[in-house]
């Protein structure tokens, strides 16, 4: 891709403390005319490097990385000196950066944190922090418009509760936000609401960086959130806040006490739900199986698992369903087997979701509660949805079961990282005979069968979450409706052509992430204006493209 013309920038910054600026430092690429303006002669070698050429280097450096975990410890590093360099050469490089930056590598970075911690990035806020977070955050300026992602760090992934370690899991996504939708890293700040931790092992860490006690809980938890919200509220007031990683504890108590009161959204709720509609949205173009005639069995009754579950209902209803068609086609298990109504030690949230009693009285059945074998058997699952972090759940009998009541079972084992994955690709691909179309959570290798080769797509979040960030933002809306999420399910599956789907893929590929996000935003405007949470505008395609920043060099004229 050509590069658009170079912006002109206006700086005051000079010598050293322009090259240890992360957002306005170029390296080896300042110009001769910009050494003599700047006063960098003698800090840079000679040689006056292309973009290009800067990347062949971080190309060359990166590949000598002896492990993935090293190779995210380089990427971060380079994040701290070069942003622009960062983003550049991840854009370029998506297939190779995604995994490295973000899941599954990213795991390990967060277990690890305190070990490889090498720079400040972020803002962490404490109990320590009370009654002050106003002037905490007034102290990290951002761009107009900010993008926010914050965490309590208790749920990281498939790992737990990490500390003050969970703070890789913003600066993943931020970063995600860049390459994916253009959000311009001025305008990125990642944030860990670090209130304890109660792994024992960080706690007798003499390593261990966070705020040292037990997690607080409670009325002290709430009021520190109240309090953390109000400040975004008066220090960034046209901001959007993701919600990452928080326990089922907190995470739906905190979507909806906020999310009219400011621009915001869980992305393991909500994020989930509009990729797994998005998926299904993209078997209905290129089968013509709807999505309200699917038999959906859910394995994982947690945050990620109710809001999947929602966002289908609402999906279906929107295609002429009733709540007793829903009712009948959604099912929902957790550990302990398939949530009905009136089993013991159901939580409000998995009480709103069970199978009505008289449902499954005529099931025949192997125990009780019921587990997920009969419930593939008595339903006819057409599809299955793990969210569970249970590896290996998606046992061979209920695929083989799939494979018998439908054509083209859909298997999604979506918990990360790789090592939690409900199935393994090929596992599947053997018991259905290769009828199965399988999307995973974290990235895994096309499947050999004779002279067949299926691609796995990977049902990765950063399809839609960038999307809906860049859009709500670009027109300006107050809030994140669930039609909006909807929307982005819709925009993702349109993006599926033909040729991928018969590869075996139901999302696209990693590389197509920008064009994905400019559809998912200007779906999710579209219905913002339309739900009224947002004004209407004149050109909305053109107001998201000039929100959407490529990486370059800008050139630099003394201020």
């Amino acid at each position: 891709m050509a590069d658009p013309p170079l912006p002109v920038v206006s700086i005051s910054l000079t010598g050293s403390a322009l090259v240890k600026d992360p957002l306005l430092n170029k390296g080896t690429a300042f110009s001769r005319e910009e050494r003599e303006t700047f006063g960098l002669l003698g800090m840079l070698p000679d040689h006056v490097s292309t973009m290009q050429e800067q990347m062949l280097r971080v190309r060359d450096q990166f590949d000598r990385k002896p492990s993935d975990m090293e190779r995210n410890i380089y990427l971060n590093s380079l994040l701290d000196r070069n942003e622009t360099l960062f983003h550049r050469f991840a854009l370029e490089n998506l297939e190779v950066i995604v995994p490295i930056m973000y899941t599954p590598t990213v795991a390990y970075a967060c277990r690890h944190w305190s070990r490889i911690y090498r720079r400040a990035r972020g803002v962490y806020l404490t109990p320590r922090d009370r009654g002050r977070m106003v002037d905490v955050l007034s102290a990290h300026p951002t761009g107009d418009r900010p993008v926010i992602v914050v965490t309590d760090n208790e749920r990281i992934l498939g790992i737990g509760d990490q500390g003050a370690g969970g703070m890789g899991i913003p600066i993943g996504k931020l970063a995600l936000y860049t390459a994916g939708a253009g959000i311009h890293p001025s305008r990125c700040l990642p944030i860990s609401l670090d209130v304890g931790t109660n792994n024992a092992e960080l706690l007798a860490d003499p390593l261990y960086l966070g705020y040292r006690e037990p997690r607080i809980r409670g009325e002290d938890y709430d009021s520190l959130v109240d309090e953390f919200v109000e400040a975004v509220r008066l220090v960034y007031p046209r901001a959007l806040v993701q919600w990452e990683d928080f326990a089922n504890l907190n995470s739906f108590d905190i979507l909806q006490r906020y999310r009219e009161s400011i621009l915001s959204f869980n992305d393991d709720i909500q994020g989930t739900a509009a990729i797994v509609t998005g998926g299904l949205q993209a078997v209905e173009a290129h089968t013509g199986v709807r999505l309200r005639d699917h038999r959906i069995v859910i394995v994982g009754a947690g945050s990620a698992g109710v809001g999947i579950r929602d966002l289908l209902a609402l999906g279906m209803k929107a295609q002429g369903a009733t709540d007793e068609d829903v009712a009948a086609r959604l099912w929902v298990l957790d550990s302990r087997g398939l949530l009905v109504d009136g089993r013991g030690s159901l939580t409000p949230m998995k009480q709103r979701v069970a199978a009505p009693r008289a449902a499954v009285e005529a099931w025949p059945v192997a125990d009780e509660p019921i587990g997920l074998v009969d419930v593939v058997r008595n339903t006819e699952a057409t599809v299955i949805i793990g969210v569970s972090g249970v590896p290996g759940v998606f046992s061979e009998d209920a695929i083989r079961m799939m494979a018998k009541a439908t054509d083209r079972p859909i298997v999604l084992p979506l918990s990360n990282p790789t090592s939690h994955s409900e199935a393994i690709p090929s596992a599947v691909a053997e018991w259905s005979d290769g009828a199965a179309i399988v999307a995973t959570g974290s990235p895994f290798a096309p499947v050999a069968r004779g002279s067949t080769i299926q691609e796995i797509g990977q049902a990765n979040n950063v399809f839609v979450f960038p999307g809906i960030g860049l859009g709500a933002l670009a027109v300006g809306a107050t809030q994140v409706t669930d039609a909006m999420l909807l929307a982005a399910g819709r925009a993702l599956g349109g993006a599926v052509d033909r040729e991928a789907f018969d590869s075996g893929r139901v999302f696209p590929n990693i590389t197509a992430v920008r064009d994905v996000s400019r559809a998912v935003a200007l779906a999710v405007a579209q219905q913002a204006i339309a739900d009224g949470v947002a004004e209407p505008q004149s050109d909305l395609e053109q107001l998201i493209e000039r929100d959407m920043w490529y990486p370059v060099y800008p050139i630099y004229e003394k201020r």
